[in-house]
């Protein structure tokens, strides 16, 4: 009898290109699948909450899987882990619903990007925040930030090519935080379109250096046009730190 499995995965993204399974290229998706086909001898396909781009992290991405496995819901994190690399791991694991569909539920994910704020580089740091000398200001940051809550049209925070519906979308938080020489971008929505985040950073930077001011966000939103908009930020300083369903 098949049973559903729904999976937490954390994973550096470093080397792999994005979540999505490319038939040429490594992804986490397809780690996945290979692992849960060692493990089941089944070939199975997961279903991803949260697409990522190449080079983004996650903490606690949200996947399922269909299996007739007789291994417990809560037991696959254990043999899953052991046929995955040390660059991805299933943090829990339990049965849930069969139709439970993690894009297809309303949700509220939290993504952070992170710059390292300093004279020199550390390089322990590297692969996991921006590293920028610049010096920023974060109270316009925040200003800025702040103008980008609630429900609007983001077109202009999305690049070229992105297939969608609609780009409405909800933001209920956006907010910058400096911490030492740390500064975090954060922000949380149900839902983000491509390269979303990262283009939302980039702006709130150039805002943080004097090239935007904060009263300009109304407008690049009105605009609903990706040129309005900063750059979009390099991949390795996002994390996605949070998922919650409303279930």
């Amino acid at each position: 009898m098949k049973k559903r499995i729904r999976l937490t995965v954390a994973y550096d993204g470093t080397r792999y290109s994005g979540w999505q399974y490319q038939p040429n290229a490594s992804t986490i998706e397809g780690e996945l699948n290979r692992a849960i086909g060692e493990v089941t001898g089944e070939k199975s396909q997961v279903i991803g909450a949260s697409r990522t781009d190449a080079g983004v992290h996650a903490l606690c991405n949200v996947a399922v899987f269909d299996t007739e496995s007789r291994i417990p819901g809560n037991r696959f994190s254990y043999a899953l882990n052991g046929h995955l690399p040390e660059d991805i791991r299933v943090m829990e694991s339990e049965e849930t619903f069969p139709d439970f569909h993690p894009r297809h539920c309303n949700s509220r994910k939290t993504y952070e990007y992170r710059i390292q704020n300093a004279e020199m580089p550390d390089p322990t740091k590297r692969l996991y925040s921006l590293f920028s000398y610049d010096k920023f200001d974060v109270s316009a940051m925040q200003k800025a930030a702040a103008y980008l809550e609630g429900e609007h049209d983001f077109k202009s925070f999305c690049s070229a090519g992105a297939v969608v519906e609609t780009t409405v979308r909800t933001l209920y938080l956006a907010e910058v935080e400096k911490s030492g020489k740390n500064i975090v971008i954060r922000v949380q929505g149900n839902g983000f379109l491509y390269n979303m985040v990262r283009i939302i950073a980039g702006t709130l930077m150039e805002v943080g250096t004097g090239r935007r001011k904060p009263e300009s966000i109304p407008d690049i939103i009105n605009a609903l046009d990706r040129r309005a908009a900063g750059p979009t930020a390099p991949a390795r300083g996002l994390i996605l730190v949070r998922y919650d369903f409303e279930e």
